[in-house]
């Protein structure tokens, strides 16, 4: 059988490793089910540096060399791909992941060193690839989901996989795996509520693949039914995603069985008091299985003694606690008082809210079909059944004007908060970056790997999508919002007019063209 290595990439290297890499640590289990023999390298919890990992590249005779991540973690990959084909000339070196299933065709230009990679869900190809490496072979192209070379340097396409419909067949985790007590557990706290800030042994789960939303700022990694594979005019087959008006979506999900039982199995086994549900939106799966998900869930962590009991000091302060408290994500419009309710019951500490924006325009632009009413609504339905509601936001969407900066600080003045938003980033397989990306490589150059090694999670500014604001005017309108400064934003306004020749009492936008809304899909 094969000796696979398994390395997890360095992502967010301004913070500390605070997330087993779930797809890895699964791709491990299911390798080891079929009798490979399998180690994990994990650069990002370790952060060593290269002589480590030329030492964990030199310590076997390994057939495979398997990687993936997210998009951000390219520069990571890029260094390790140079020093594994040094180190292990022999070894098929696999990518996978978001970095890989969004530009295919790019990444195996930017990486000549990697030998097949993995195009969307990994679950099935990656066994059946190692199986063929079992048998000696190494036509990729007959395993559906791969890409590969050929000899004159073009690229071969395998069928596409389709995507996996029952998911409870996937084994847990692999977490046994990864330096759990050294690095992660160590990094528990989350500092989003007071029972996030006393976690002290954390873990993450996936509870479901896919969302039912369009918003188009938005990547689903393949795993939402948003890639096709279609054929060009000239005869080849290229790998599409979501472009004005052509989405589809396959949302699925594990069962509420499946679910509880690996959080108590965490429990048992590594004595957690804390999981993060990952998943991209809880409410969207709720709402597919007709409204019993999440209320059969919390029904089950009741059932198997994970509902939390608590502990108070002498003066009526939470002290610890017995049991799981969890987190994840909710949806403005797909949420109610009454699941939000049960959640919290069960141990729901904080819920994170993608607002985005409290403009009308612009949140109609985006495609999520959430309104500034539905987001107020959703936030104080969560405050009052005593769950934190994390509000999520992003400026700099291609419409954004004066006029959402403003209404994102009245919003922020009745909710009586402040949010220090993401900027819009046009991530590789989103359908922004899809009708965007020649100007996004102008503005590095036509570089478009600079673009990608200059990615980051939003909080820096990379390529810009707005028609309105320039990167810079962008970062000094976030500082001005942030301070609650309306003079200077009143000011900007007015020197901003003059300079785009937009007399006061017009919308102030340079977004009402033929162009962009032909563009951006808006009639």
């Amino acid at each position: 059988m094969a000796k696979v290595l398994l390395i997890n990439p360095i992502v967010r290297e301004e913070d500390v490793p605070r997330h087993v890499p779930y797809g890895i640590a699964l791709l491990a289990a299911i390798a080891m089910d079929n009798d490979h023999q399998v180690q994990v390298y994990d650069a990002n919890a370790w952060r060593l540096g290269d002589d480590v990992l030329v030492q964990v590249l030199q310590a076997d005779d390994w057939d495979v060399i398997a990687m993936g991540g997210i998009t951000t973690a390219y520069g990571s990959i890029k260094a390790i791909c140079k020093i594994a084909e040094e180190c292990c000339p022999d070894a098929v070196i696999m990518l996978g992941g978001g970095v890989l299933t969004s530009l295919p065709r790019d990444m195996m230009t930017f990486l000549p060193q990697v030998d097949v990679g993995v195009i969307g869900e990994a679950f099935v190809t990656f066994p059946e690839l190692l199986e063929m490496i079992d048998g000696g072979e190494t036509a990729w192209e007959k395993i559906p989901g791969t890409i590969s070379r050929k000899d004159d340097g073009d690229f071969k396409l395998g069928p596409m996989r389709t995507l996996l419909e029952d998911i409870d067949t996937i084994p847990y985790p692999a977490w046994d795996l990864f330096p759990l007590e050294e690095v992660y557990f160590k990094n528990s706290e989350v500092l989003f509520s007071e029972e996030g800030m006393l976690a002290s042994r954390r873990l993450d789960i996936n509870a479901s693949y896919g969302c039912s939303m369009i918003c188009r700022y938005c990547y689903h990694l393949g795993i939402a039914g948003d890639m096709r594979y279609e054929t060009d005019e000239d005869g080849v087959v290229q790998i599409n995603f979501d472009q004005p008006g052509a989405y589809s979506r396959a949302s699925r999900y594990h069962s509420p069985e499946y679910i509880v039982g690996m959080v108590k199995h965490c429990y048992d086994k590594y004595g957690i008091n804390f999981i993060g549900f990952l998943d991209e939106n809880l409410m969207t799966m709720d709402q597919a299985s007709g409204r019993t998900w999440l209320s059969e869930i919390c029904r089950l962590w009741h059932e198997n003694g994970l509902a939390p009991e608590y502990e108070y000091d002498e003066n009526g302060d939470m002290k610890s606690w017995t049991g799981v408290h969890w987190s994840g994500t909710s949806h403005a419009t797909l949420c109610n008082p009454e699941i939000l309710k049960t959640m919290r019951a069960a141990g729901c500490s904080h819920l994170v809210y993608g607002y985005e924006s409290f403009a009308p325009h612009v949140m109609k632009l985006i495609g999520k079909g959430a309104t500034p009413k539905t987001n107020v609504r959703s936030f104080f339905w969560t405050l009052d059944a005593g769950i934190r509601p994390i509000p999520n936001q992003i400026i700099g969407f291609p419409n954004e004007d004066f006029d959402a900066i403003r209404m994102n600080m009245d919003a922020w003045e009745e909710l009586g908060i402040v949010v220090k938003p993401h900027f819009a980033t046009p991530y590789p397989g989103s359908e922004w970056f899809t009708v965007n990306r020649d100007d996004i490589a102008a503005q590095y150059g036509g570089d478009l790997e600079a673009f990608i090694e200059d990615l980051g999670d939003a909080s820096k500014i990379s390529a810009t999508i707005c028609k309105n604001f320039n990167a810079i005017e962008l970062l000094g309108l976030r500082e001005m919002m942030l301070t609650g400064d309306r003079r200077q934003i009143d000011h900007y306004e007015d020197i901003w007019r003059r300079n785009h020749n937009i007399p006061d009492g017009s919308p102030s936008t340079l977004w009402e063209t033929a162009e962009t809304k032909a563009v951006f899909g808006r009639s």
